[in-house]
């Protein structure tokens, strides 16, 4: 149906109200390649070029769009009308993502801005917004060359080259509305207890607070299980506890997930309500292990990109986000290293449903670390993806950095390190991804030798002492200090075969035939698996990605072999493992 609504799924289903509007669909578009467009009066009513389809981003088929060139700014204009029963209400405007900087105007009014490609942000539109029709104008900068500017993986050249690929301009996740009380419950932190069964929830409300209490029921497959009730604070603030009785845990691959209701009241009138979920998960580490409920569970992880061929940064439909984790499942894979990505939190909803680890990071490449701004840049996008994906059981640990260069500020990755365990003590960070340490939980490398026995040979020392680590940087990087250890990069093997091109890669000689490549899969993987202190390992990679054929799957999601036989060698127990 052409006129069905794209990604019309609820964006924000650990935290969601029944008043909601998607704004997904057909937009007015227009590119300013000048950056003069508010010169020209676009945000007021001047006619627009032509139209793109939300949430979709230019570069990408699905827009309707296509442009793969560079667009220094692009607009969008919508128009909206508010349900009849919002009247009285707050109105709250929610972009999962746009890249980079973002402007807002609601009828012909700025209504705020956002700096940051990848975080999700909200405004107030409450006092610019009428009962009939609004008009809805955004207006988003993006400078991929910046050296204060995140990118990830975005190409800074015209064409994809080498493990950079097309880029992402402007709106790419669900832009929606949401109506909410005068006063209304923030989002929480929620901080689990596996031995006691408990939940403790920090929430606040935003509004007067006088005369309010907090009334929470957990569920368990549609049986209340455990409720309570706190009063909110003169400050606007309130702790409260949950415990559930037989407490069920969330376990990789047997995940147990408990409804929350949280009804906000002044005396029996109800002022909000919001549903959620929670899994009691813990994640602890001891010595070279790290324990998923006090159980050593070897990390079995697969790199994963996040891209689309027709979507770029954005999945297709919601289903294409939970084929990809099924994908993972079904080779073996236990969890995956987001790379140089914040993936929506649609896709972490389906982890914490299927029982999927992952580590949450950020796309740093493309800021300058040594760059005297870096931080002022950096950390704010960052404080904002730890809050809104804080609650997720799914996510095990951190990784703010990918590997930083030998130049880079040290004193920036350990910031951002002592701020991110400041902010989350819960759960283990690793200051920057195979290189180069300054403070760290996790002690990793990326190893992308093909030769099975050199690759053996690094690992060895450390397989006989639990000593000595094999470094990218070792005149660099900090002393290993005996953290938990893993090869967080490794493999990688080049495999497209009947694809001829000038611009396919992948690591090392490309094997000769099928059976060459599993020799050197299982090799490489049983170097990691059966060593005894080693924790877990990340491979090189989920798919392939335009130019970067070394995926166990195609682009568009095909097999190159069959699944049983990579989970064959994955699933194999671990020497670090109960």
């Amino acid at each position: 149906m052409r006129n069905a609504i794209p990604r019309p799924e609820h964006p924000r289903p650990q935290w969601a109200r029944t008043d909601w509007q998607n704004l997904n669909g057909e937009w007015e578009f227009e590119i300013d390649h000048g950056l003069s467009g508010l010169e020209r009066g676009m945000h007021q009513n001047r006619l627009f070029a032509g139209t793109i389809t939300i949430p979709f981003c230019p570069e990408s088929e699905l827009s309707g769009i296509g442009n793969k060139d560079f667009m220094a700014g692009v607009w969008y204009r919508r128009a909206f009308t508010l349900p009849v029963d919002w009247k009285d209400k707050r109105i709250l405007l929610h972009f999962g993502a746009v890249d980079y900087a973002a402007t807002v105007w609601l009828n012909g009014q700025l209504v705020g801005r956002h700096r940051g490609g990848y975080a999700s942000f909200t405004l107030e539109i409450t006092p610019y917004v009428t009962t009939g029709p609004n008009t809805l104008t955004v207006f988003a900068a993006d400078d991929t060359r910046s050296p204060l500017q995140p990118t990830g993986k975005q190409s800074d050249r015209y064409d994809s080259y080498s493990c950079f690929y097309t880029r992402t301009t402007g709106i790419w996740q669900t832009v929606w509305l949401e109506a909410v009380p005068t006063t209304y419950l923030r989002r929480p932190r929620y901080f689990t207890d596996i031995h006691s069964g408990s939940l403790t929830v920090h929430i606040g409300v935003d509004g007067l607070a006088e005369g309010l209490a907090v009334h929470t029921q957990a569920s368990a497959e549609g049986a209340i299980v455990a409720e309570t009730t706190a009063p909110i604070s003169g400050n606007g603030q309130c702790t409260l506890t949950v415990t559930v009785p037989d407490a069920r845990l969330w376990e990789p691959g047997r995940p147990f997930l408990y409804d929350l209701t949280f009804t906000l009241r002044r005396d029996e009138q109800v002022i909000d309500r919001v549903q959620s979920y929670f899994g009691l998960r813990e994640v602890r580490i001891a010595g070279k292990r790290v324990l998923i409920n006090n159980r050593s569970v070897f990390q079995r992880l697969i790199l994963d990109q996040g891209f689309y061929p027709d979507g770029i940064y954005t999945a297709p439909s919601d289903d294409a986000l939970r084929r990809d984790i099924e994908l993972s499942m079904a080779m073996g894979f236990n969890g995956a290293r987001l790379h140089q990505k914040v993936f929506e939190e649609r896709f972490l909803y389906w982890a914490d449903r299927l029982g999927y680890l992952v580590w949450g990071e950020f796309p740093s490449w493309g800021l300058d670390a040594a760059h005297p701004q870096a931080l002022e840049y950096f950390l704010p996008e960052w404080i904002e993806v730890l809050e809104r994906d804080f609650n997720h059981p799914c996510i095990i640990g951190w990784c703010p950095f990918n590997e930083t260069p030998t130049y880079q500020n040290p004193e920036l990755l350990r910031a951002v390190y002592r701020i991110t365990k400041a902010f989350d003590p819960t759960r283990p960070v690793i200051d920057t991804s195979g290189y180069v340490h300054v403070e760290t939980d996790i002690y990793d490398c990326h190893n992308y030798e093909q030769d099975p026995a050199r690759f053996a040979q690094a690992h060895e020392l450390f397989k006989m002492t639990g000593e000595s680590v094999w470094r990218n940087f070792p005149q660099h990087d900090a002393p290993y200090q005996g953290q938990p250890y893993f090869v967080s990069e490794y493999g990688g093997i080049w495999w497209n075969p009947g694809q001829i091109d000038s611009k396919s890669w992948g690591y090392g000689d490309r094997p000769h035939n099928a059976e060459e490549f599993l020799a050197r899969y299982k090799a490489l993987t049983e170097t990691l698996l059966f060593n005894p202190n080693m924790f877990g390992f990340c491979y090189t990679q989920l798919t392939d990605v335009e130019q970067e054929v070394n995926g166990l799957y195609t682009y568009d999601r095909r097999p190159k072999f069959e699944p049983a036989i990579i989970r064959h060698i994955n699933t194999q127990k671990a020497a670090i493992e109960d």
